[in-house]
């Protein structure tokens, strides 16, 4: 698929490494800062904080003509830089990645920026900053556990990575699963009750375990994220090697499902809250997390004059969800109050 960027060069460049030689992994237990934002654009690796990447590429293609958007990346457990590029959507992000490190695409269970923690917050979505850094979580150990359905809702919200793996986003404290300390964010719901779910959507999963029935016992199988040995730590907690500062940059790459990719401005405020109000609506309706649903809600939204138009625009660009009328009203109330700065 082409990255659709106009000016881009046809024909074969010459091969290079996927891995950034000279760089070697990110050092560990350095202190604490790894999230922090930085506009320095450092270029440096090991360290001193990471910066530059598709940014500087892209800046100095503007210069030159061409686009060309290079982004640096590691297995989140610890390994090499690697660079990536070419991508014009998640699962081929995914099949990139899993080049340079020489694993199957299938191996990796999500993608976090800037963080080589299990955070939920810096999940790899529909943006990814120009100097952005991604951090790939693969699959580590896996695991069983049996749940007795006491209540309706379990307290999970599931979310999956556009490539077939879906995973816990969120654990209700004070719910069911909260109690099973084995069960933690992060883990790739690999099957339930013996029926495999690898492959399926987050709502499908989220489907599956709403119908279980009430009262009786089921089986989980999980996958955890690998872990380094300075990861391992309470289920609440991130890990314990830091990257030192990364830049991010104004522009990012947006991933779309279909079509081509595209180099935008970083979304406004009004958009992110209304984006991030919608994922809230998707979790409380459907107990599903999907940034790119919401933020293709949100553009759905825009233009139009009452419920009833969006309402049409949702079903031409969404309309295999089938959405209910009352959240489809709610979703339009989030983007009005978000225009109008009630957020």
């Amino acid at each position: 698929m082409p990255l659709g960027l106009r000016g881009k060069k046809k024909g074969k460049s010459r091969e290079t490494s996927t891995l950034v030689e000279g760089e070697a992994p990110l050092a560990r237990g350095r202190g604490d800062g790894g999230d922090d934002d930085d506009a320095s654009g450092s270029s440096a690796v090991g360290g001193a904080g990471v910066g530059g990447g598709a940014a500087a590429a892209a800046s100095s293609s503007a210069r030159q003509g061409p686009i060309r958007l290079v982004f640096h990346t590691q297995l989140a457990h610890g390994s090499p830089t690697g660079r990536v590029e070419g991508f014009a959507s998640v699962r081929e992000l995914y099949a990139k990645i899993a080049e340079a490190f020489h694993i199957a695409p299938s191996e990796i269970m999500f993608c976090t920026l800037n963080t080589h923690k299990i955070d939920m917050d810096k999940l790899l979505g529909v943006q990814i900053g120009l100097e952005d850094f991604i951090f790939a979580h693969v699959k580590g150990v896996k695991k069983e556990v049996e749940v007795f359905k006491s209540e309706e809702s379990l307290g999970l919200t599931i979310t999956d990575n556009g490539n077939g793996c879906a995973f816990i986003k969120r654990i209700k404290a004070g719910s069911l699963i909260d109690q099973i300390k084995l069960v933690c964010v992060g883990d790739h719901i690999e099957s339930i009750n013996g029926k495999s779910v690898v492959g399926y959507r987050h709502y499908e999963v989220a489907k599956n375990l709403k119908d279980l029935e009430k009262g009786q016992t089921f089986t989980l199988k999980l996958i955890e994220p690998m872990k380094s040995f300075e990861m391992i730590e309470p289920r609440s907690k991130g890990g314990g090697f830091t990257e030192g500062k990364i830049s991010r940059g104004r522009e990012t790459l947006r991933l779309r499902s279909k079509g081509p990719a595209t180099v935008e401005e970083m979304p406004s405020d009004v958009e992110e809250k209304a984006t991030k109000k919608v994922d809230d609506l998707l979790e409380m309706y459907m107990g599903i997390r999907d940034l790119e649903l919401a933020a293709t809600m949100v553009e759905a939204g825009k233009g139009k004059n009452n419920p009833d138009e969006f309402a049409i625009a949702l079903d031409e660009a969404l309309g295999d969800f089938a959405f209910p009328d009352e959240f489809v009203f709610d979703v339009w109330g989030a983007i009005g109050d978000a225009m109008q700065g009630r957020l």
